[in-house]
C-alpha cells in the first residue's frame, strides 16, 4: 500500500508541503500550481482541515517536472468546532512527508507573532523550508519583503502572487534546485493514472472520512463527531495489487435551508461534482439513523447521471436489533430508484467488509465497459415491448 503518488517507475513523487498561518493564500497557491480549482478559496479562515494532495506539473528551465502538492490547515487556527489540534497534526504530517516545505505569509498583513511561530515549529525540519511572500501583485508590496527577514530561515524569501502567477518562475526554479527528480525524465516522473475514482458520499457522520481512512492505511481525513468536518471534496490516492485508486471524500451534505455560510455552500455543490466525476459512487448510510430527502436526492442524482452505485449499510455494529433483509427491505422502499444497487453492510471504523466493498466496485466498474451488440439490444427490447 503506498502512503503517496506513485510515478511512472512505481517511486514516490517527491513532496511540496504547503504551510502558515490562516488565511494567507496557502489553497490559492495549491490551485495555482496543479492548475485547477481543487481546494475552496474563501475569506473566512479554517476553511481547509484535511490534507489535500495532488499532482501537479511544474515548468522549469531544464524542462517539466511532476511532484505532489499538499495543502494544509492554517497553523494556530481558533477553528469554530474545536479541531484545532486535528489540523495541525495533518499538517505535521505533511512536513514530516515533505522533500521542501513552503511556508507562506501575507505581505498585506506583514510579520505577525504566529508567523514567529510557525517558523520557530519549521526551524528543526530535516528538509529546506523555502520562505514564500504571497500577494505582492504590485511593486509597492514587494517593499514588504525585508521585513521577513527576521523568521531567521537560511533560505532567501521569494515574493509572489498566488492570485496571477507572478513569482512562481522563481519559485519553481528553487524547488527544482533542492528536491532532485525521481526518474531520469519528465515521463519517469508522471504520476501514474488511476483505475478507478470512488466517490464516497452521504450526510454528515455517516461515516465517509473513516472508510476513506481505511482505504488509504492512514489517517489522511480527520475523523471526529462534530458535523462537517469535511468541508472541501478531497482526493485521497491508494494502491491495491500494483493499481491505483482514488478515493474522493466529499463533505456531508444537508438541507439548503440550514446551509449556514459560503464555504457550506461550495462544500454542498462538490458533493455533487464528486459524483459526477466518479466512476462508482459508494453511498453510505449511518444504519442507527434513518433516510432522509438528503439521501433520496444523492439517490436521484446518482440514477440521472447513470452512476454505478453501492449502497453501504455502516455501523452496522451499533446495531443488534434489527435483521440484514430487515434493512434491505427499508432502503428498497424508501429508495425505489436503486432497487438495482447492491447492499453491503460494514464497519469503517474496524475495517469490517471494507475490502469486499472494493472488489464489488471493481466488478461494477468493469462491468460498465461491456459492449452490447445491436443484434442483443434489439432482442432485449424486442422482450421488454
Amino acid at each position: 500500500m503506498s502512503d503517496g503518488i506513485l510515478s511512472h517507475t512505481g517511486a514516490l513523487l517527491r513532496r511540496i508541503a504547503i504551510v502558515g498561518r490562516p488565511n494567507v493564500g496557502k489553497s490559492t497557491l495549491l490551485n495555482r500550481m496543479c492548475n485547477s480549482r481543487v481546494s475552496i478559496v474563501e475569506p473566512t479562515a479554517g476553511v481547509t482541515r484535511d490534507r489535500v494532495a495532488v499532482p501537479a506539473r511544474i515548468t522549469t528551465e531544464d524542462g517539466e517536472r511532476w511532484f505532489e502538492v499538499i495543502d494544509t490547515g492554517g497553523i494556530g487556527i481558533v477553528d469554530r468546532d474545536d479541531l484545532g489540534r486535528e489540523v495541525e497534526a495533518q499538517v505535521q504530517l505533511a512536513v514530516e512527508s515533505a522533500d521542501v516545505v513552503l511556508l507562506v505569509v501575507d505581505v498585506h498583513d506583514g510579520l505577525t507573532p504566529l508567523d514567529y511561530e510557525v517558523a520557530k515549529r519549521l526551524r528543526g525540519a530535516k528538509v529546506p523550508v523555502l520562505l514564500v511572500i504571497n500577494k505582492c501583485e504590485s511593486t509597492k508590496a514587494q517593499w514588504g519583503i525585508d521585513e521577513f527577514r527576521k523568521l531567521g530561515l537560511s533560505e532567501e524569501p521569494i515574493a509572489i502572487s498566488a492570485q496571477n502567477g507572478n513569482g512562481l518562475s522563481v519559485l519553481y526554479e528553487r524547488i527544482a534546485l533542492l528536491v532532485p527528480p525521481v526518474g531520469d525524465n519528465e515521463e519517469a516522473e508522471r504520476p501514474l493514472e488511476p483505475h478507478m475514482k470512488l466517490a464516497v458520499v452521504g450526510l454528515r457522520n455517516a461515516g465517509k472520512s473513516t472508510l476513506i481512512n481505511q482505504l488509504a492505511g492512514e489517517e489522511r481525513m480527520i475523523v471526529s463527531e462534530i458535523p462537517g468536518t469535511t468541508r472541501d471534496s478531497v482526493d485521497v490516492r491508494f494502491e491495491r495489487d500494483g493499481k491505483v485508486f482514488i478515493a474522493i471524500d466529499s463533505a456531508g451534505l444537508r438541507k439548503k435551508s440550514k446551509i449556514a455560510d459560503a464555504i457550506e455552500f461550495f462544500s454542498d455543490a462538490r458533493s455533487y461534482r464528486t459524483i459526477r466525476r466518479a466512476d462508482v459512487v459508494l453511498h453510505m448510510f449511518d444504519v442507527s439513523q434513518e433516510l432522509g430527502q438528503i439521501d433520496k436526492k444523492l439517490a436521484r442524482y446518482v440514477v440521472d447521471h447513470y452512476k454505478p452505485v453501492i449502497l453501504c449499510a455502516n455501523k452496522w455494529d451499533l446495531v443488534s436489533d434489527m435483521e440484514r433483509q430487515e434493512f434491505i427491505d427499508y432502503i428498497r422502499a424508501e429508495l425505489p430508484g436503486l432497487t438495482y444497487a447492491p447492499v453491503r453492510f460494514l464497519c469503517a471504523k474496524s475495517g469490517q467488509g471494507v475490502e469486499s466493498i472494493l472488489r464489488l466496485a471493481e466488478k461494477l466498474y468493469d462491468k460498465t465497459h461491456n459492449k452490447v451488440g445491436t443484434g442483443e439490444l434489439n432482442r432485449v427490447l424486442q422482450r421488454a415491448a
